[in-house]
């Protein structure tokens, strides 16, 4: 029996329908009109993304999800204007974004704190350069808010890893911007940790007027977190869907086994992994003998 597809889930509930309907009268905050990013090599252009088009709402969440290589990373930089692009442009608020600004609050794969810094002293940094008075002040508030309160005097090498990405989220948010670029923030993490930080984005998503943009290739993750999620194609990437999570908010881990979950987790795997009667095969080079009684 063949698991039902994301839209029939959407035409069975009104009440999810409703919720995007409400989603979508909300102000567009950050808006990407035609992308294409080409990269010119002494091997020749390479097109990494070809004409991006999508809205992010206020308060939305949304993921970006797709194959290796397919451009994601690129474009969560160029949202947030650490990299150009080759043509098209990306709107905050209807003005187009040229550089980094305080607006777009951007959280990396890798560890990104100062070392010779307390947590406190991190989460200060951008208050102070922003030439914040209550700096320290603030700074508290939002270590409080990812539930480091009692490790604020501690340095970055004396937390885990998870610490350390929830010490990053709070100095992005510090600064109060509009969208939070996260480019697979828990990535690097155990499956466990990944879990946790999961539950805790969406605590501090819920009480902060924020929008995030999350890059991911974790299909559950993408699921759990989202209320959209982007599809790119394979370079160059493309926008291929953009799809409406039918799973109800708030989130739970015992989702995971709903019919809702899993048919839209089936659906993106069938678009980043189409099925195809030519399997990729790798070539055969064969260390052992022939007849032996493992295969």
């Amino acid at each position: 029996m063949s698991i039902l597809t994301l839209p029939s889930y959407k035409e069975q509930s009104s009440k999810v329908a409703d919720r995007f309907k409400r989603l979508k009268k909300r102000d567009v905050i950050l808006e990407a009109k035609n992308i294409t990013k080409v990269f010119h090599a002494e091997m020749g252009d390479i097109t990494a993304l070809e004409s991006v088009s999508f809205k992010a709402y206020r308060r939305e969440f949304l993921s970006v999800i797709g194959a290796s290589g397919c451009g994601k990373s690129t474009l969560i930089r160029i949202l947030s204007g650490l990299e150009t692009t080759t043509s098209g442009q990306v709107l905050l608020d209807g003005t187009t974004v040229e550089k980094p600004g305080p607006e777009r609050g951007m959280v990396f794969q890798g560890y990104t704190l100062f070392p010779w810094l307390t947590v406190k002293k991190n989460v200060m940094f951008g208050l102070e350069v922003a030439g914040k008075s209550q700096a320290e002040a603030e700074a508290v508030q939002w270590i409080d808010m990812v539930g480091l309160d009692q490790f604020a005097d501690h340095y970055p090498h004396q937390l885990s890893g998870g610490m350390q990405q929830r010490v990053a989220i709070a100095r992005a948010l510090a600064n109060q911007p509009r969208v939070l670029l996260m480019d697979e923030p828990f990535g690097a993490l155990d499956a466990q940790t990944r879990a946790k930080m999961q539950a805790y984005l969406l605590q501090i998503w819920q009480n902060v007027d924020i929008t995030i943009i999350f890059i991911t290739h974790d299909l559950d993750e993408a699921v759990y977190l989202s209320d959209r999620i982007l599809v790119l194609d394979a370079r160059p990437g493309r926008v291929q869907e953009i799809i409406e999570v039918p799973v109800e908010q708030p989130r739970s881990v015992k989702q995971h086994l709903n019919p809702e979950f899993l048919a839209t987790k089936s659906h993106i795997e069938s678009l980043i992994h189409p099925q195809s009667d030519d399997e990729d095969r790798l070539p055969i080079i064969r260390l052992t003998q022939v007849n032996d009684d493992i295969l």
